[in-house]
């Protein structure tokens, strides 16, 4: 690489793009998921190609540890969760293109087929068309559990913390999520999401799971054609959230999950941290595993590799397309 080409700064910043699902939408079992389409993706990758290089995690690693320029505009594309998506549609268009990608399934959905909960969580959206009545529903579900567990907040508190409208959802949707996702007990938060699941989407999770989600094949098949895999939790819970033996564990089973992968001991390798959620004691225990990098999903490009364990991440919809 020329020594003209300048160092990530804000002059010259790193892309980081963060996709989930990518797929013909319109035709699909569960049309209204928030996803990507494939048009779409096509019309983004269209993008990238004109205005970015794309690289590898690879080369974001040397230029951290032995400082060797990326090229300019460098952008790197990263795939959460392991969807079947990512071998089905994402991995065939870049490889037509000479791209790498940098996929991060999380462990247990691929090697148990087991639907995770933050996907019933988005199954559950998908299939709801009032989302003031899905809260209301949920509301009604909990009411039940209070004997048993006092220390759950009123409606009025629950609602006060919780339905924070953001940038891609109102109030209500966030309302759902932040609930199902830890704001609850967890043998709580999970009946009321299995009973959702039932009413709302009707399908068993066990076959849910196994369309959803890639399997050791494809992910063997897709590392041996030159695209990245890390490391995305066992059970794709928050992190920050657990106590560093828990931690601890779910580091661990990445590991072991990666080492079924590959065929061999990981060296070097990248976490995403699921939902975002990490904390110093993650870090600290990272290093100890021989993870190299961390990826967030804060937004922001990133301008400095001072922090390689806290890389920002934009999502797919903060790049423009070219088609679609």
């Amino acid at each position: 690489m020329p020594d003209t080409v300048p160092p990530i700064s804000p002059a010259n910043p790193l892309t980081i793009v963060m996709y989930h699902y990518v797929r013909d939408l319109a035709h699909s079992r569960y049309p209204q998921i928030k996803g990507l389409s494939t048009e779409r993706f096509e019309g983004q990758l269209d993008h990238i190609a004109r205005n970015y290089n794309v690289c590898g995690l690879s080369d974001l690693l040397a230029a951290v540890r032995v400082g060797r320029p990326l090229p300019p505009r460098p952008c790197i594309l990263t795939f959460d969760d392991g969807f079947a998506d990512h071998y089905t549609t994402v991995f065939p268009r870049l490889m037509a293109r000479g791209f790498t990608g940098a996929f991060f399934p999380p462990a247990r959905a691929i090697v148990e087929h087991t639907l995770l909960d933050v996907h019933k969580i988005h199954y559950i959206l998908a299939c709801t068309q009032d989302s003031a009545a899905l809260a209301r529903e949920m509301l009604e579900l909990l009411a039940p559990f209070r004997r048993d567990f006092p220390e759950i907040a009123t409606d009025a508190q629950l609602r006060a913390e919780f339905a924070i409208a953001n940038r891609f959802d109102n109030a209500d949707i966030i309302f759902v999520k932040r609930l199902l996702q830890k704001g609850l007990p967890d043998p709580v938060r999970l009946a009321i999401a299995d009973e959702l699941l039932r009413r709302l989407v009707g399908i068993d999770p066990s076959v849910l799971a196994r369309e959803l989600y890639m399997d050791l094949p494809q992910l063997r098949c897709m590392a041996k054609a030159g695209m990245e895999i890390g490391g995305h939790g066992w059970d794709h819970l928050w992190l920050n959230n657990l106590t560093p033996e828990a931690q601890q564990v779910e580091i661990r089973q990445t590991v072991g999950f990666l080492r079924q992968v590959l065929g061999h001991d990981p060296a070097d390798w990248t976490m995403c941290y699921p939902c975002g959620g990490y904390n110093s004691t993650t870090i600290a225990l990272l290093r100890q595993s021989g993870c190299v990098l961390g990826l967030t999903t804060r937004v922001s490009l990133v301008t400095s590799l001072d922090t390689p364990y806290e890389l920002p991440r934009l999502d797919t919809n903060d790049l423009p397309f070219l088609h679609g």
